[in-house]
């Protein structure tokens, strides 16, 4: 890895941060399948500490908004073998979004379940220096975790959705969006925003941005540690690097984190720090 230049590192991750492959990168780039992969791994933790340190002290942030979005590892839950049900299987990435900035404040890649939501809004609540307004899905694990992390300062609503019953094959998509409910669990949040429009279309640009997310394709992450770098790596650069089209500015300017647009070359001197 020592090898490759400032310059050799920035033309390996602008392929990956624009969705392609590994395999992809590789016939892009003319670099090895294990170069790619090894500095994929090792730019991720880089991103995975850099967004712990600078993405702190947010006090700029009044409305978040927080989804979960599945993928697998390997092969899905119900493919797995028992060989390696320790290995493979669902994986979910926990995200939390500024509805002004669009910054991600947090994301968490883990299970769904009590301990990971309780993990992922103390990891929210700890960003944050302002009281905000809440807005998550109708899960209802999130309910215990965030009373746990933000106590009584925090205006906290659920948008749940209500989908229709119809008859088409649901293996890609649910059902049609007839309705949907709001729930009150803290404080007073304002009706107007409760909403979850912004972390959904993160999603989307998460499904677009990462292969490994994306849907019907032999692209999805082999190793955990494979997908929690993708995760890393997108976020940062998508905080720090890449203007938001609406914005015309990255979500960390519009935050108050940065005072310029990143470059790749900024974002991989990371790994000289």
């Amino acid at each position: 890895m020592n090898r490759l230049s400032t310059a050799e590192r920035a033309r390996i991750i602008s392929c990956l941060v624009e969705g392609n492959s590994i395999r992809a990168t590789v016939r892009m780039t003319g670099f090895a399948k294990n170069t790619v992969t090894k500095l994929l791994v090792e730019m991720g933790n880089v991103c995975l500490k850099a967004h712990d340190e600078l993405v702190r002290g947010l006090k700029l942030t009044k409305r978040v908004q927080c989804d979960e979005i599945w993928s697998f590892v390997g092969a899905k839950q119900k493919n797995v073998t028992e060989e390696k049900s320790e290995e493979w299987g669902d994986v979910w990435t926990w995200t939390a979004i500024d509805a002004d900035s669009k910054l991600i404040v947090s994301y968490l890649v883990g299970q769904r379940g009590p301990r990971w939501a309780k993990q992922f809004m103390e990891d929210v609540a700890s960003r944050i220096d302002s009281r905000i307004q809440l807005t998550t899905d109708g899960l209802k694990m999130y309910g215990e975790a965030v009373e746990g992390a933000f106590g009584m300062d925090v205006d906290y609503a659920m948008l749940i959705k209500l989908y229709g019953n119809d008859s088409f094959d649901r293996r890609y998509s649910t059902g049609e969006c007839i309705g949907t409910q709001t729930a009150v669990l803290q404080g007073s949040p304002d009706p107007k925003h409760i909403s979850t429009s912004f972390i959904e279309r993160q999603n989307l640009t998460m499904r677009m941005s990462i292969r490994r997310f994306t849907r019907l394709t032999n692209a999805f992450s082999k190793k955990v540690e494979n997908h929690e770098a993708a995760v890393a790596l997108h976020f940062m650069y998508y905080n720090f690097c890449r203007i938001h089209k609406t914005l015309r500015v990255t979500p960390a300017m519009e935050a108050g984190l940065a005072h310029h647009v990143w470059s790749i070359e900024q974002l991989v001197s990371l790994m000289n720090d």
